[in-house]
């Protein structure tokens, strides 16, 4: 069995993935932050599954974020282009 701690990030963790596309200091509720918080959940989250293929609770909950950061994406790429193209390229993702 794992800790939940383990699948958390910290908070160093999260400013070191969410320094580069804030949009001020204090902003949490971005699509841009969101999106990037997401995508090291979900690498995190990815790697936790390789070991433990049969964690289907933990499978569920990859997919929804997944599902999550996808429409999160669709948004962005409606209201803002130029933030959706800059956050695809900072954070690796297929666009």
């Amino acid at each position: 069995m794992f800790s939940r701690k383990t699948m958390t990030l910290t908070h160093k963790q999260k400013e070191k993935v969410t320094t580069d596309v804030k949009r001020h200091e204090k902003d949490t509720g971005s699509p841009e932050y969101q999106i990037a918080l997401f995508t090291e959940k979900i690498k995190k989250l990815t790697s936790h599954l390789q070991k433990n293929a049969k964690d289907f609770h933990s499978r569920r909950g990859l997919l929804k974020m997944i599902s999550k950061r996808k429409r999160l994406l669709t948004y962005l790429q409606k209201v803002n282009e130029k933030a959706y193209k800059t956050l695809i390229k900072k954070l690796e993702l297929k666009g």
